[in-house]
């Protein structure tokens, strides 16, 4: 999940893995497999760099924890 912003300044965290479509007209518009559409002040650029991140921390927490549990008990 991301953290985003709407217009109003309220932050909110949205399940990325939901995204549908992805516009700038020039607000971001963020349009959800359910039809839910949300318009944030993040660009286009800043979403996609958001997600390649929290990406990348999902599989670096799953690589630790995979290597947790292949450590020999002591």
């Amino acid at each position: 999940m991301v953290f985003l912003t709407k217009l109003d300044g309220k932050i909110f965290m949205l399940n990325e893995e939901l995204i549908e479509t992805v516009n700038e007209t020039p607000d971001t518009v963020i349009v959800l497999e359910n039809g839910h559409s949300y318009i944030v002040r993040e660009s286009m650029n800043e979403l996609q760099n958001l997600i390649l991140e929290n990406n990348r921390r999902m599989r670096r927490a799953r690589l630790v924890g995979k290597n947790d549990r292949q450590k020999p008990a002591e």
